[in-house]
């Protein structure tokens, strides 16, 4: 087996101690910035120590940049391209060598240089495209510049062309697939690398018998890539340019190991320094190692959303209020919306983990920080679901 590079082996304190290193230069980075920098307290001697600084979230992002287009005048350097996200919220891309290091990635579903990618990720306005372009690049394969839709022209250029990749969503390629099917041509296809949607089993699976090895990656338009997978296809190998923390949703606060949490991203790139970024994903950390080899930690993958905000009675009732109120008495260890109709009337329950306390207390203080009144629960420690949902549902709609 060969590896992207000798960073993906090397063992958990070189790996440490590097992004110890590079991190610290990120804060001096982001510090030196008058106005963009939350960062007040730049004593991180370990990685550890990176729990005790402010998340950043898109909405900061949106507040900077309405200020000073496009970038708010933070973080950034070497831009090449400017990107739009819904938000609108703007990104910058760099075409330095794999500014995005999407070519591991690529590496590890065995795509190089004999291979021509068909890129069916937009390049309009997101940066999609060129961020799987540029992954590309980086293993010397060829590129097909093909966005989204006209699926008729796409399996006519795949034809012609004789591409032997796919990158795009996990449901484009089957369009492309049936539609060959249709029109009665046979494609080359063998290598698939997807994102930006759920890859279902079965739908692996499908390609896995036309013969086509389908791989999948976790990546945003603000951090590029995160974690992808490699052959073994156990969980999502963290990419070794970023941090990863899982943290209890609307908080900082790291979860126990394994836990569902929100996924909290810290970028090594030097171009666009993000510091403890909230993606709103939901994931957990996997123990072990992956068979294939590569050292680094691993996550389970996308698990769902982070943000849970909820309409309650006509109340918008958020993850950082649930914080909030745990924050409020020492002895919490934890607490837990619970969303529910009565009649034709909302309800709410208030879990509250806890070894013991005053549920009238507790009762005034869900009162002052939801806005809100409900029914407590006081619950042992240790009760609630390890699941990362702070704030639960449980309403039908018919």
């Amino acid at each position: 087996m060969t590896y992207f590079d000798a960073l993906e082996t090397r063992s958990a304190d070189e790996r440490a101690a590097d992004q110890l290193t590079r991190v610290k230069d990120q804060i001096e980075r982001a510090s030196s910035v008058p106005g963009a920098c939350r960062i007040t307290d730049h004593t991180v001697e370990t990685l550890d120590d990176l729990a005790k600084l402010p998340v950043l979230r898109k909405s900061e992002l949106a507040a900077w940049q309405s200020e000073n287009p496009p970038f708010g005048g933070v973080f950034t350097s070497n831009v090449a391209h400017i990107f739009q996200s819904p938000g609108p919220i703007y990104e910058p891309g760099g075409i330095s060598h794999d500014w995005w290091r999407m070519g591991r990635f690529l590496h590890a579903a065995g795509i190089g240089s004999g291979d021509i990618v068909q890129n069916c990720f937009g390049y309009h306005l997101t940066p999609a495209g060129m961020i799987f372009e540029s992954g590309a690049r980086a293993v010397g394969a060829t590129v097909l510049p093909a966005g989204t839709g006209q699926t008729e022209l796409q399996v006519t250029a795949a034809r012609d062309i004789g591409c032997t990749a796919y990158a795009g969503t996990p449901d484009y390629l089957k369009v492309i697939l049936d539609k060959a099917d249709a029109m009665g041509v046979g494609l080359n296809f063998s290598k698939a690398v997807v994102g930006g949607g759920a890859l279902f089993p079965s739908l692996r699976q499908e390609y896995a018998d036309r013969g086509i090895s389908c791989l999948q990656c976790y990546a945003t338009a603000d951090l590029g890539n995160v974690a992808y997978e490699s052959p073994a296809m156990e969980g999502m190998i963290i990419d070794e340019h970023v941090i990863v923390e899982i943290v209890t949703p609307g908080t900082g606060t790291p979860v126990a190991p394994g836990e569902v949490g929100e996924v909290i991203v810290t970028s090594l790139n030097p171009d666009y320094p993000l510091i403890r970024f909230a993606t709103g994903d939901l994931s957990a950390v996997m123990p072990g190692q992956s068979p294939c080899g590569r050292t680094n930690l691993r996550i389970k993958g996308w698990m769902g959303r982070a943000d849970q905000t909820t309409k309650i009675k006509g109340m918008f009732v958020r993850p950082e209020q649930v914080a909030a109120l745990v924050d409020k008495h020492d002895e919490i260890v934890k607490a837990r919306v619970i969303a529910s109709r009565q009649g034709e009337m909302d309800t709410m329950t208030v879990q509250i983990e806890s070894p013991g306390g005053d549920d009238m207390a507790y009762a005034k203080s869900v009162t002052e920080v939801l806005k809100l009144k409900g029914a407590i629960e006081v619950v042992a420690p240790g009760s609630l679901p390890k699941d990362g949902l702070v704030i639960e549902d449980q309403r039908v709609y018919e």
